[in-house]
């Protein structure tokens, strides 16, 4: 068996260096692109050939990536190591790293007092602050496992309102309060928890019979991109056996109008997590749409979620407080009963 080569005066092509490090060649080309962690020199000034000095600063990027510093940091941090040694260790990175996990943690720690409370003290404290670690780390295993055992272990509603929010909560101040920092731990985590309530235990729906209430149709108003809280309620209601339709993100006036025409629902929910967004001649034209045969024509219960209504006095379109409100006028709404 041949030995792997070692870089030498020529130089070691892509493949071959990728073969060294245990990673694929596009990812070698993709940090080069997006970090300027390159060969310093180019055979004929067309082929890519890796120099020790390269190889050492790639092996550098590795060992950080692997023990979870964001890449763009590790690049940073190696070519800092191996071409400036008199500057930072790499080292110092991944201090600065776990620091990092442990001031998002903190702020999780203080966000978190209500549902000490609730879930009894130290368990939910423990859980948001795995959770924090988890997504500062971007470790997105981690984070599914996490999110998994705390809907398993408290039930979705409880889930959402103690563990997963307060986390969101918590990574979304650091990342106004930091500059551009932790923008990807946010996109991770986001991410992460709209995966865990797409696989969240749901009872079987049943086809309506002749007659019965129609499905709850969930969307958020036009210019409204915030959906997660609207997927967490989706979640519950399947989770209690209400036929549910989620429409997501910045649903057009005319898209949402023939959804109720068609559809025919018990409710409509609309999420408008701005006052900018939050449209009430919208919430009162759908709830003035009718439908069925003259004489018994029907009209949505209209219901109104988000930041973005409070203060506008509504009356007769309902407001719930969180989710479990929500979840219990909803239910009845489409009688279920008390959720």
């Amino acid at each position: 068996m041949s030995e792997l080569p070692s870089p030498d005066d020529a130089g070691l092509t892509t493949g071959a260096l990728a073969h060294r490090l245990g990673v694929a060649p596009t990812t070698l080309r993709s940090w080069d692109r997006r970090y300027g962690i390159g060969p310093a020199v180019r055979a004929d000034g067309r082929h890519r050939r890796w120099r020790p000095s390269d190889v050492a600063v790639l092996e550098a990027m590795c060992r950080l990536t692997s023990s979870g510093v964001p890449p763009a940091d590790a690049a940073r941090a190696a070519k800092e190591a191996v071409l400036r040694p008199s500057a930072a260790p790499a080292a110092a990175v991944a201090e600065r790293t776990a620091g990092d996990v442990e001031r998002v943690a903190g702020v999780v720690e203080e966000a978190d007092a209500p549902a000490a409370a609730v879930l009894g003290g130290g368990d939910v404290r423990q859980e948001c602050r795995g959770l924090a670690r988890a997504a500062v780390r971007l470790d997105a295993p981690a984070v599914a496992e996490r999110l998994e055992a705390a809907v398993a272990r408290h039930g979705l509603a409880v889930a959402w309102q103690e563990v997963m929010v307060p986390t969101l909560h918590a990574v979304g101040r650091k990342w106004a309060s930091s500059g551009d920092r932790y923008v990807e731990v946010e996109h991770l985590l986001s991410w992460q928890v709209s995966t865990a309530l797409r696989r969240a235990p749901r009872a079987v729906v049943t086809g309506g019979q002749e007659g019965a209430p129609g499905p709850v149709l969930l969307a958020c108003v036009p210019g409204e991109q915030h959906s997660l809280p609207l997927e967490a309620l989706h979640a519950g209601l399947l989770e209690l056996g209400v036929p549910a339709r989620m429409f997501g993100a910045a649903v057009p006036v005319e898209a949402l109008t023939a959804a109720v025409r068609r559809l025919g629902p018990a409710a409509v929910v609309l999420w408008a997590q701005t006052r900018s967004t939050a449209s009430l001649p919208l919430a009162r034209h759908l709830a003035d749409t009718r439908w069925g045969v003259t004489g018994a024509r029907r009209a949505p219960t209209v219901v109104l979620g988000g930041a973005g209504w409070a203060g506008r006095p509504a009356p007769g379109l309902p407001r719930p407080t969180g989710l479990s409100d929500a979840l219990t006028l909803l239910a009845g709404v489409h009688g279920h009963g008390p959720a």
